[in-house]
C-alpha cells in the first residue's frame, strides 16, 4: 500500500519526450518540470502537481491504492484540457511498478503502459509507451528522470 511513499515531497524534473507520436521514430524533445507530491490517506492514495514552465501547463497526477484488489490506479489530468484521463493500473514488484491501460492519441484506441522506477532515496524515473497492435510492440514516448529538489537558501 505505501509504494509510492518514496515519492513524497518536491522534485526536479528532466523530461524527454517525443515530439510526434506513433508515427515510427522522430526527433525528442527535452524540457524542465518541477514536482510536489503529497501522500493521501495514510499512503494508500498520493497526488502531484507538475509545472513545466517552458511549456505553460501544468498536470495533475493522482494514484490511488484499492485495498480489494491490492493494485494502482494512476489518473492524470492537464491544464490545457481540464479533463481526466482514463487510469493505468498495476503494482510494483522487486522495485519497479508496471502500469497498464486503455485510451485513445487523436481518435485511434491505443494501450499505454507506465513504468516507475525507485532508483535512490533521491532519483526516480517514469516512462510511458503506447501501443497500437494491443501490447504486441511498443513505442516509448515521454521519460522523466527526478531528482529531489534542493531546500532553497534562505539567507
Amino acid at each position: 500500500m505505501n509504494d509510492f511513499d518514496f515519492l513524497h515531497g518536491s522534485w526536479d524534473v528532466a523530461n524527454r519526450r517525443l515530439t510526434e507520436l506513433l508515427v515510427g521514430g522522430g526527433s525528442w524533445e527535452e524540457f524542465p518540470g518541477h514536482a510536489v507530491v503529497r501522500p493521501l490517506f495514510g499512503g494508500s492514495g498520493n497526488i502531484d502537481e507538475i509545472t513545466f514552465s517552458t511549456l505553460g501547463h501544468q498536470g495533475v497526477t493522482l494514484r490511488l491504492f484499492d485495498q480489494e484488489r491490492k493494485e494502482w490506479s494512476i489518473h492524470w489530468a492537464d491544464s490545457r484540457t481540464g479533463r481526466l484521463g482514463p487510469p493505468v493500473v498495476g503494482n510494483f514488484v522487486g522495485g519497479r511498478g508496471d502500469f497498464y491501460g486503455e485510451d485513445t492519441y487523436r481518435g485511434r484506441p491505443i494501450r499505454v503502459h507506465f513504468v516507475w522506477q525507485r532508483l535512490t532515496a533521491d532519483s526516480a524515473r517514469w516512462e510511458q509507451e503506447f501501443s497500437v497492435d494491443d501490447g504486441q510492440s511498443w513505442e516509448l514516448n515521454w521519460v522523466m528522470e527526478l531528482s529531489r529538489a534542493q531546500p532553497k537558501d534562505a539567507s
